[in-house]
């Protein structure tokens, strides 16, 4: 059982004065909407509906977080969340690139996107989603190239990949490493970044993502007495265990739904 299955919502926000106000360490999840951002944070959390896609763009505009430790994980449950007990945060951001998103909304939407990855201090990494069909569209680099000045960790997963057969994988794989080692510092030293392949419904790369964000995260050096009630706090909910035939992203999986790279401000 991995520790990501307590993840429980926490909070969701619009502006940036209204981040929470904890020194835990966040790792943030990013992505073009439509690249499988919803069901990988669904799948490694194991839970159906945490994050989900909405078929109006604006209603996925905001900033919502989920915790891990400080409760019984349970989406259904009521009891409160212990907030001296949280251990760490998962954020999930906004999908970029929808084409119906007013221009006013977008700006807001870009700069909220922007200021957040550049900006928070509790944020440790960031797991950027692509598409393993369609990796690193502009949109997916003006994200990195906000993110890199912080020098801080980048994960990218490129999911989907049960849509790809083995040597196109593998080709998108090293395209991916090629691109992130570019990345280098004012030294030249590269950043660091990695990449995986994964696939929710094959369950590709699972537990290699959930090692990474353990260990982004700290969860992987942990006393053995607080993993130990982390694990033994987990109680596990039928109605909520993830379903690998429950795409969170399929609502929003239409392509004419995207903007062009060109279009972002």
């Amino acid at each position: 059982m991995s520790i990501l299955w307590q993840a429980r919502f926490y909070t969701t926000v619009n502006h940036l004065r209204n981040l929470p106000d904890l020194t835990v360490p966040e790792l943030a999840f990013a992505g073009r909407s439509n690249a499988g951002k919803s069901t990988a944070i669904n799948i490694l959390c194991n839970q159906k509906k945490l994050a989900f896609a909405s078929k109006t763009p604006g209603r996925t505009q905001h900033i919502n977080y989920f915790s891990i430790g400080g409760a019984h994980v349970g989406q259904h449950r009521k009891d409160p969340t212990i907030v001296e007990e949280i251990r760490a945060l998962l954020v999930d951001l906004p999908g970029y690139g929808y084409a119906e998103v007013a221009g006013s909304a977008k700006h807001h939407w870009n700069e909220l996107l922007g200021s957040y990855v550049r900006n928070r201090d509790q944020l440790s990494a960031l797991v950027l989603i692509m598409d393993a069909r369609r990796p690193f569209t502009d949109l997916d680099k003006n994200m990195l190239e906000w993110f890199a000045p912080t020098g801080r960790p980048v994960h990218c997963i490129l999911a989907k990949a049960d849509k790809l057969n083995r040597n196109d994988s593998s080709n998108a794989l090293r395209l991916t490493r090629s691109v992130l080692a570019s990345y280098v510092d004012q030294d030249g030293k590269p950043f660091p970044y990695t990449a995986q392949l994964f696939s929710a419904l094959k369950r590709t790369g699972l537990e290699e993502a959930d090692a990474k964000i353990q260990q982004l995260l700290g969860l992987d050096v942990l006393p053995a007495d607080m993993l130990a009630k982390l694990q033994s706090d987990y109680q596990p909910d039928a109605q909520d265990a993830f379903d690998p035939a429950y795409d969170a992203d399929a609502d929003a999986d239409v392509d004419a739904n995207i903007v062009t790279d060109n279009d972002l401000p």
